[in-house]
């Protein structure tokens, strides 16, 4: 590992999102003809770690992928946007997570998630990656991996004085009380895309901008997804640093 401490670690999943698009879903049993298909790189966890790199902080990725083509893709796309991958594993025993995804011309979705190595993200993984976690500004969790990694890895943090963000999605009804007391910012989402540039960009400001009220931290993540959503795709419609205003950046 880097001698150089971690801004963000973001501890979580990756999914290969496999999107068609089609005039409408489909009916059980139907076959029906779509009009475009294309590979995106998503999860939860990637999708934050990815933002928050491309704004400018030094990042790590811990998590689990398939030793597959859809594995060895991710950890190129990784590196193609500056996160470290020490911390990614890879795995014989199951597949790359992947979401297989249809949109229609209303821009309504069906969506089949296998989460495949996500789920053996767990101890092993969070004990090499100790070094990182414990140094880092910033640890960020959601629940696309075992909730039970998420909380380790939020304690394991907080036990390092570490600032913590938990993205409790997707929505669990049987949450461990644990994660409100290890969470220094606990923050739900309802969109997907733009709710992960969000969370990536808070990272970002909490370990760049630590002076900062958490207010104006929030306004300029919000002004960061804004950027997203004007772009197509998930990761492909992140911003860069080079993208947003420059006043995003100014101290106060």
């Amino acid at each position: 590992m880097n001698e150089d401490a971690f801004d963000v670690v973001v501890v979580g999943s990756c999914m290969t999102d496999l999107v068609s698009q089609a005039p409408r879903l489909p009916k059980a049993g139907e076959t029906i003809h779509g009009h475009k298909f294309f590979i995106g790189f998503g999860g939860k966890g990637a999708n934050q770690c990815v933002q928050a790199a491309r704004l400018g902080v030094k990042t790590a990725m811990v998590c689990k992928v398939g030793k597959d083509f859809f594995g060895d893709n991710y950890i190129q796309n990784f590196k193609d946007n500056g996160v470290h991958t020490d911390f990614v594993g890879q795995t014989s025993d199951a597949a790359t997570g992947a979401a297989s995804i249809t949109v229609n011309d209303a821009g309504e979705n069906a969506i089949v998630i296998v989460a495949g190595a996500n789920m053996l993200l767990g101890g092993e993984e969070l004990r090499n990656a100790l070094p990182a976690i414990s140094r880092a500004k910033v640890l960020v969790c959601q629940l696309e991996i075992s909730p039970q990694a998420s909380l380790d890895a939020l304690r394991m943090a907080r036990e390092h004085k570490v600032k913590t963000i938990f993205n409790p999605a997707p929505a669990a009804s049987d949450l461990d009380p644990d994660f409100y007391r290890v969470s220094d910012v606990f923050c739900c989402n309802e969109s997907e895309g733009a709710g992960d540039s969000f969370i990536g960009a808070l990272a970002f400001y909490m370990a760049n901008y630590p002076a900062l009220p958490l207010e104006e931290m929030a306004h300029r993540a919000c002004r960061v997804a804004g950027q997203s959503v004007r772009a197509v795709g998930t990761q492909a419609s992140y911003p860069f640093k080079r993208d947003v205003p420059a006043e995003l950046f100014a101290e106060q």
